[in-house]
Order: structure tokens, then C-alpha cells, then sequence
């Protein structure tokens, strides 16, 4: 074989080995957005097996995360990637690590999910809780068509969305203090709904915390601490100059 045609051959396979990882990532950000769905639904519809499925299915998410981190490590010892492609294999760690992590509070709903299912439901049937957890559900959806497409602009715009998920979860939290305060009695479910609203916010930190991998990703910028008017204006620029 001519030199320049392993040349070739090598990078055919390293891009081969980076597709693959994306695809991998990918198809965890699927499944994990499908135990949130079911995690919620678990809840509104009170279906225990369902809940108790939901918990069950957090260890192959774990399995995902253990399988990709191990592959971009191999990346790491024999390719020695550079410039934009170490940016790719750091951000798919980092993404999985949240992606994991959204896997463990979907299993906290789920088990929550399943107690209560043993308790008669209120008469909103958690609204609440159903409205917040579509909110969250496109807000991961959307992070990661974003991850996806490796389109900054997109993230930060998704990025944005976070505030609406603050802003219902402050919303249901004076709810439930007010249901606490007026009956006794809805102290122990008015908590267990507590901590589902709870687990919805930090699941919609994590899916913004992707977006701003997709920012490093695209301009190799970290911009995890910075305010998101900052954020808005760094993108801006540099898609400016790429004109």
C-alpha cells in the first residue's frame, strides 16, 4: 500500500471511529429522553410497573455512558486527535456524563411514580408536573438535535429555554408549600411532587448544560460559567466572522 493511501485508509477509519461515537451518543440522548417520557407518564397515569420499568431501565444508561466513555478513550491512546476533533471526543464525554445523570433523575420520578401510584391521584392529575415535564422533554429533544447537527447558534437559542423550566418549577413550589400550609394531609404527596418538579429542573440544567458543548464544540470556547447574554454575543461574532 502507497503511503498516501494509508494515509487515507488511517483517516477514513478515525473519521469512522468519530461517526460512530456521535451515533452512539446519539442513541443514549434517545433512550434517556424516552425514560423521561415514560417516567412522567408513569406519574399522571398512576401506573406502578410502569414507574418501577422506568427505574429498572437506569442501568442501561449507565451501560451507554461505560461504553462510549471507554471508546472515546481509545480515541484518546491511539489516534491522538486534535484542533476540532479532541473538541468532539472532550464535549461526547462531557455530554454523556449529563445524559447519565438525566438517566438517574428519571429514575427517582420513576420510583416516586410508582409510590404514588398507590395513593389516590389529585384531581388535576399532577397538570403541573405534566406541563413541566413537556417543557423539559423538548427542551432535551431540541439540545440535542442541536448535539446533533453540531450547530451552535441552535443550542444557545435552546439554551435560552431553561428559564421557562425555572420559572414553572418556582411556580409549582409556592403550589405545593400553599397545599402544605392549608391541609396537613398533603404534606407527604405535595413533597414526593416536590421532589419530581425538583428532578424535571436539573434535568433541564443538564440538557443546557449540552448546549454549551455544542458551543465548545463548534469555536472551542467554554462557556459553562458565563452569563447567557455573554454566551449570545460570543456566538454571534463568531458566526459572523465564518460569513
Amino acid at each position: 500500500m502507497e503511503k498516501s493511501d494509508l494515509s487515507h485508509h488511517i483517516l477514513s477509519r478515525f473519521n469512522d471511529d468519530l461517526e460512530r461515537v456521535r451515533t452512539n451518543v446519539l442513541q443514549m440522548g434517545g433512550f434517556v429522553e424516552e425514560q423521561l417520557r415514560l417516567a412522567v407518564e408513569a406519574l399522571v397515569q398512576g401506573d406502578s410497573s410502569l414507574g418501577e420499568q422506568v427505574a429498572q431501565g437506569d442501568a442501561k444508561v449507565n451501560a451507554m455512558e461505560v461504553a462510549i466513555d471507554e471508546d472515546c478513550s481509545r480515541i484518546l491512546a491511539t489516534r491522538n486527535p486534535a484542533a476540532s476533533d479532541l473538541r468532539l471526543i472532550v464535549a461526547v464525554i462531557k455530554t454523556i456524563t449529563d445524559l447519565e445523570r438525566i438517566g438517574d433523575e428519571a429514575e427517582k420520578i420513576g420510583y416516586i411514580a410508582s409510590r404514588l401510584a398507590t395513593v389516590e391521584r389529585p384531581a388535576d392529575r399532577y397538570r403541573e408536573i405534566k406541563h413541566l415535564g413537556r417543557l423539559v422533554g423538548d427542551l432535551l429533544h431540541e439540545a440535542l438535535d442541536a448535539f446533533a447537527r453540531m450547530d451552535p447558534e441552535a443550542a444557545v437559542e435552546v439554551a435560552k429555554k431553561d428559564r421557562l423550566v425555572d420559572e414553572e418549577y418556582e411556580a409549582i413550589q409556592r403550589q405545593c408549600i400553599t397545599f402544605m400550609m392549608e391541609d396537613p394531609r398533603t404534606i407527604r404527596r405535595a413533597l414526593d411532587v416536590l421532589w419530581v418538579a425538583r428532578a424535571l429542573e436539573r434535568i433541564g440544567d443538564h440538557a443546557k448544560n449540552v448546549c454549551e458543548y455544542v458551543v465548545y464544540m463548534a469555536y472551542g470556547k467554554d462557556v459553562r460559567h458565563l452569563a447567557m447574554e455573554d454566551i449570545e454575543k460570543h456566538v454571534q461574532v463568531r458566526a459572523q466572522r465564518t460569513l
